[in-house]
């Protein structure tokens, strides 16, 4: 292997995988080895068109390529807890997309497992990484105490109008541990958990669609001297920006998972924006982060905190609104 290069293998061929690897293609210690599909066909295509060097579409034999440094999964929710345990035992490094997993049970022992077999682990939560978000956990010390925090991430999905049709879809099957809390709530729940910790007490609500998963929902918690509310969707859109309230002033945010611009407005009038990227995918700074971890350049005990915590909070919030997946029963 070469100074500085890691060989990359993905799991999952669909758009988000294209993303990824549209990104990767800038970072210069990138390098895929390897693609698998569970349709051979499809894999040997996909790997054709990304430039890869093999195709799988058998999982322990691409667990065992020796020619493999890390992984990165993008397969439906469910299979992220089994296939990460698979590379972490034969020694391979995961990046594995949001939400990392099912319940919390899984990811404890996603992560002892890392632990155990001194590899990376980590979740592509792409906004936490991005340079927005590091203007935002500046600047909101700058608006005095803070007593509310709206994030919202409302998205017509594209697969829906198949779902009302009667189509089976991923996203809106629990059988994959999907729905909107899951595939596009964590945006939400994933920074309220970075910059405020763990909420005294939460409440929640949700909009069920047929086959006992969620469309919409929307959670509530107490912090005792601040209240936090997120508000997510698969069945509706928002153009309301995101906010954090302080005494001081209130804090913009145009878009929770890809914060590109901020603005604080201050109760005495002045204003003040930041334009903290060029837009577009930001699944770089995701990326960046993990080779960094790789590589030894840097820690990421922090997004490890903020992934369990993240988790730990999703399984209350469908304790309450009674949304149950498969990989629950073994809880």
């Amino acid at each position: 292997m070469e100074k500085n290069e890691i060989r990359f293998a993905t799991v999952g061929t669909s758009g988000i995988t294209e993303q990824f690897l549209e990104e990767a293609a800038n970072n210069s210690e990138f390098r895929l080895r390897a693609v698998y599909s569970r349709d051979r066909e499809r894999a040997e295509r996909f790997a054709r068109q990304q430039g890869a060097d093999v195709y799988y579409d058998d999982l322990d034999a691409m667990a065992e390529d020796p020619e493999i440094d890390a992984v990165y999964i993008a397969s439906p929710n469910a299979l992220h807890c089994a296939q990460t345990m698979k590379f972490i035992a034969a020694g391979k490094h995961v990046l594995c997309e949001k939400p990392l997993c099912s319940n919390l049970s899984e990811a404890r022992r996603m992560f002892e497992a890392a632990e155990q077999s001194n590899v990376i682990l980590m979740e592509a939560m792409r906004s936490l990484h991005d340079p927005g978000f590091g203007v935002l956990r500046e600047e909101i010390k700058k608006i005095g105490k803070i007593r509310r925090a709206s994030f919202r991430y409302c998205q017509y999905s594209s697969r829906y109008d198949a779902f009302k049709a009667g189509k089976r879809q991923n996203i809106f099957d629990p059988g994959c541990s999907a729905g909107a809390l899951m595939d596009i709530g964590v945006y939400c729940v994933e920074p309220l958990a970075a910059l405020f910790g763990e909420p005294k007490s939460l409440q929640a609500v949700s909009v069920m669609l047929d086959g006992g998963i969620d469309g919409a929902g929307t959670v509530l918690a107490d912090y005792g001297d601040m209240t936090a509310e997120l508000i997510y969707s698969k069945i509706t859109e928002s153009h309301l920006p995101s906010e954090v309230q302080g005494e001081a002033g209130v804090l913009l945010i145009d878009e929770i998972a890809c914060p590109e611009k901020i603005e604080i407005r201050y109760n005495d009038g002045r204003t003040k924006r930041f334009d903290t990227g060029p837009g577009g995918n930001n699944m770089r700074y995701e990326l960046q982060g993990f080779t960094d971890a790789v590589s030894g350049r840097k820690h990421i005990e922090e997004y490890r905190r903020i992934s369990m915590l993240s988790i730990k909070l999703m399984d209350r919030v469908r304790e309450i609104c009674g949304i149950r997946f498969p990989a629950d029963e073994s809880v």
